[in-house]
């Protein structure tokens, strides 16, 4: 369950090609981040400005973070990365509400991974937050360097 401006919303059944792309990028992630940091699949991340909790696909967090919090869910501000990938339900959620709510409360990263932009699966990397808005840093079709 997650909580999206204030409104309480069952987070959607997985497809075997959503979990395909979050283990291959987590494969790639686990290359370039430090030895003491985890990558987790569906942890709770509070945003405390909004009262809102987002579930993403990956989180990138220190993993002392994760010892020190509550169970299930860490703090917006102890994210390095956020990474949504869209599905037919939720597509517009994580494209519009979540990369508006991941900015406001501060998310360093957010990549979002959008299998159905304009019939083209393209990843997208946001971030430098600033009054609610990312600036879009990178845009690459999968498969890409």
């Amino acid at each position: 369950m997650e909580i999206i401006e204030g409104i309480v919303t069952a987070a959607p059944r997985l497809s075997n090609e959503h979990n395909v792309v979050a283990e291959l990028l987590q494969r790639l992630l686990y290359s370039v981040i430090p030895q003491d940091w985890g990558i987790y699949q569906r942890l709770g991340v509070v945003l405390e400005r909004s009262a809102g909790l987002y579930v993403p696909d990956l989180v990138v967090v220190p993993r002392a973070r994760l010892r020190e919090g509550p169970e299930c869910r860490t703090a917006v501000h102890d994210t390095a990365l956020a990474v949504e990938i869209t599905s037919k339900s939720n597509g517009n959620h994580d494209r519009v509400t979540k990369l508006h709510g991941y900015a406001k409360a501060g998310a360093p990263l957010y990549l979002l991974l959008d299998s159905r932009r304009s019939g083209r699966p393209t990843a997208m990397l946001y971030g430098e937050p600033e009054h609610g808005t990312y600036r879009l840093l990178c845009t690459a079709e999968y498969g890409e360097g």
